[in-house]
């Protein structure tokens, strides 16, 4: 079955139906908790950091600190979570950030908690989430049917952005009332509870493999699935394009609550929690903007009205225009990430999906950790009105750059698993680490259909490298130009089996099938080893030949 999903099929089945399923809404609501919880940890952290020196630094820093780590453990982490248990490398990982949160609430209420152990905690807190991350975006294909995985997606950016509008509202309240600490000490409480609900639920991994791969060769199979994969490259470059110049108004909006609209922490709490509550009205209007307009056109205009909404915030500052700029900008921001993330969620075939969100997550975070030092570094020096124009600036000049990586329509790929090749028939069973191996497939073309099936064979090609050949060619007879002879190389027997037993789609079949029949059937295959991974034959007397 296809794990496509069309606009009209996600319009069918509502934003909200993946709600309807008691696992995935015991799940969505645990990390709806543990999202608050977050927030008004940064927005508590930030805050201690607002009246120490070099203050617009600091505060920036605290959301580098965050996302940092993400970018860094995310690939090793997305390989964990296709290769192990996804639900229990989750239920560690929120054990270590409740820990994690108990000290940051300790330390705050002791008086002890100065800007440098704050960002080294904030540092372990983000290493904690860059390692759940893949696992629970991975996981979530799991929880619902394949009709609701863009709805289902969607919903994760809602409880994203319902943190942004309820977590620094209440940490606003609280720290103003009774200090940091019982912040702190919320956010260490969400994890316990996102801890008791995995413990409960039961989740089937469908696409689990046969045999666990190892760490290195699954590390590298999908460094090359997205290397060789056009669409998945074309998403992280419009991603990065955005984020870069977005992340301006989440690392400096403390310094213009305080410094351009004179607000206190209440203040600065209903501001992010305009930006959230815009978020969240995003979601009603999503479904009808997709029918109207292509995504392309719907993600430059959601990043024009961004870059406006920035330019806005600084030159008319009131606090009433902030708020409803702020909104826009809540709405365009979950425009933009939600319709490139679900299209990722959907594109991506089962074995890699953890990979392959990974590097969507090292590109969403390291945009962000590296945008918000750049922005708190340019504000130091010019201000933050100068800042945020120059920021809107740079958005309208990513959005224009974004057409040249247009996003194609893959509503229709079928992304379902399938076995391409026969069993091999081999005079001896290989070693599962035996390699490299030489593939040979030998066609025959009628000249007439030569220049189509050396195109067909251009894609197929990708299709390999993306499933696991580290080299490919394709050849000719000098002789006989009828004759073709593809050549691909994967790294070991183990990898090749997987590459025809689980890792190939139904559009990596059809690729594979537009090539044969360009050559009138079905190619000739031999498998080559080296000769030491070959056993050697022996005479009648036992004795080597």
């Amino acid at each position: 079955m296809s794990n496509a999903v069309t606009t009209a099929t996600f319009r069918a089945s509502g934003t909200w139906q993946p709600l309807a399923n008691p696992v995935f809404r015991a799940l969505w609501f645990a990390v709806l908790f543990s999202n608050i919880g977050n927030w008004m940890e940064t927005v508590g952290a930030q805050w201690l950091l607002v009246s120490q020196p070099n203050n617009s630094i600091l505060v920036a820093l605290v959301q580098t600190a965050d996302t940092l780590p993400v970018v860094l453990l995310a690939l090793p982490a997305g390989v964990l979570a296709d290769v192990f248990d996804r639900r229990l490398l989750l239920i560690a990982t929120q054990l270590f950030l409740a820990v994690v949160g108990i000290i940051l609430t300790v330390l705050a209420a002791i008086g002890q908690l100065t800007p440098m152990v704050l960002l080294g905690l904030t540092f372990l807190g983000g290493a904690g989430s860059g390692i759940s991350a893949p696992a629970w975006q991975a996981m979530i294909p799991d929880l619902v049917r394949r009709t609701e995985i863009r709805a289902a997606s969607v919903l994760g950016s809602v409880s994203v952005n319902v943190g942004r509008a309820v977590g620094p509202a209440l940490a606003g309240i609280l720290i103003a009332a009774i200090g940091v600490a019982p912040v702190f000490a919320l956010n260490a409480a969400s994890f316990v509870i996102f801890t008791g609900v995995l413990l409960w639920a039961h989740v089937t991994r469908e696409d689990a493999p046969s045999r666990r791969e190892r760490f290195l060769p699954a590390l590298h199979a999908g460094s090359g699935y997205v290397r060789w994969s056009p669409f998945v490259r074309r998403v992280l470059i419009r991603a990065a394009l955005f984020l870069l110049p977005a992340t301006a108004i989440w690392a400096l909006l403390p310094l213009v609550a305080t410094d351009e609209l004179h607000l206190d922490s209440a203040g600065y709490g209903v501001l992010l929690a305009a930006l959230g509550l815009g978020a969240i009205g995003g979601v009603f209007v999503l479904g009808r903007l997709h029918a109207r307009i292509s995504e392309d056109r719907l993600l430059g205009l959601a990043s024009l009205a961004y870059g406006a909404a920035m330019a806005a915030l600084v030159l008319v500052p009131l606090a009433a225009v902030a708020v409803a700029v702020l909104f826009v900008a809540g709405m365009a921001w979950l425009t933009v990430l939600s319709t490139l993330n679900a299209t990722l969620q959907t594109f991506l075939p089962g074995w890699v999906r953890a990979r392959g969100l990974a590097f969507y997550l090292i590109v969403l975070f390291g945009a962000q950790a590296l945008g918000a030092a750049i922005w708190g570094v340019v504000a130091g020096q010019v201000g933050l009105t100068a800042t945020f124009v120059g920021a809107a600036a740079v958005m309208v000049g990513t959005t224009a750059a974004g057409r040249r990586w247009r996003l194609p329509d893959v509503s229709g790929l079928d992304r379902s698993a399938v076995v391409s090749w026969p069993e091999a028939a081999l005079a001896f069973e290989p070693d599962a680490e035996a390699g490299p191996v030489l593939v040979t497939a030998a066609y025959t073309v009628r000249a007439a259909n030569s220049a189509g099936f050396i195109a067909a064979m251009a894609d197929l090609e990708r299709s390999r490298r993306r499933t696991g050949a580290s080299d490919w060619q394709l050849y000719r007879d000098g002789a006989d130009p009828q004759e073709f002879l593809e050549v691909f190389e994967v790294p070991s027997w183990d990898t090749h089996l997987r590459q025809h037993g689980g890792r190939l789609t139904g559009a990596d079949a059809a690729i594979e099938e537009r090539a044969d029949a360009l050559a009138g059937g079905q190619s000739i295959v031999h498998h080559y080893f080296l000769a030491g991974d070959v056993p050697a034959e022996r005479s009648e007397n036992g004795d080597v030949m």
